[in-house]
């Protein structure tokens, strides 16, 4: 039974920063790339950032570029997402999402995933 379970969420000053994880289980995370999507409110999902499964080659959305870094530590089954200068228009539920087949490659941002996370719930307020 695959498990995403997200944590480091809360409340940030505009220009602070977070560190996000995603602790995985029921699958064989090495194989994946994984990605990191967000919803604000009253908006859709939004693709943000992915890394192939070896972790040495990152994508993201220009709305995060130069400000976000995702990361992955495949001994640990974790998937983390560093956020820093951090502004009001971040605030979201951030959710690592899993594609479904080992086949897929990083870089397409195709957002077809099989698994999405609860979430957690990232608030950039002054």
């Amino acid at each position: 039974q695959v498990q995403l379970v997200e944590s480091g969420g809360g409340l940030v000053q505009p220009g602070g920063s977070l560190r996000l994880s995603c602790a995985t289980s029921g699958f064989t995370f090495k194989s994946y790339v994984m990605a990191w999507v967000r919803q604000a409110p009253g908006k859709g999902r939004e693709w943000i950032a992915e890394i192939n499964s070896g972790g040495g080659s990152e994508y993201y959305a220009d709305s995060v570029d130069g400000r976000f870094k995702i990361s992955r530590d495949n001994a640990k089954n974790i998937l983390y997402l560093e956020m820093s200068r951090l502004k009001p228009e971040d605030t979201a539920v951030y959710s690592c999402a899993k594609y479904p087949r080992t086949t897929v490659v990083a870089g397409t941002r195709s957002a077809e995933f099989d698994y999405v996370g609860q979430g957690t719930q990232v608030t950039v307020s002054a």
